[in-house]
């Protein structure tokens, strides 16, 4: 009778779940170009809007925390 070594097995499980894997991956999602163009309009119009409303202290201050946040050290 035929001995089959440990790594044949092994090979063997690993082709079985990659196969099961390929046949469950879920499908890649599409985005709505419509959503997505609201989306977007939306975004260009909120910056430039509260900045508006905002003083320029406030923005100054903002301003500043970002600066502090990005350069603090790592």
């Amino acid at each position: 009778m035929h001995k089959r070594s440990s790594k044949d097995m092994n090979q063997i499980a690993a082709f079985v779940l990659n196969a099961v894997i390929k046949k469950t991956e879920p499908p890649q999602r599409v985005k709505n170009r419509a959503a997505v163009a609201l989306g977007r309009l939306g975004g260009k119009k909120g910056g430039p809007a509260r900045a508006e409303k905002l003083s320029p202290l406030q923005r100054s201050e903002i301003a500043r925390k970002a600066a502090l946040s990005r350069w603090k050290g790592k």
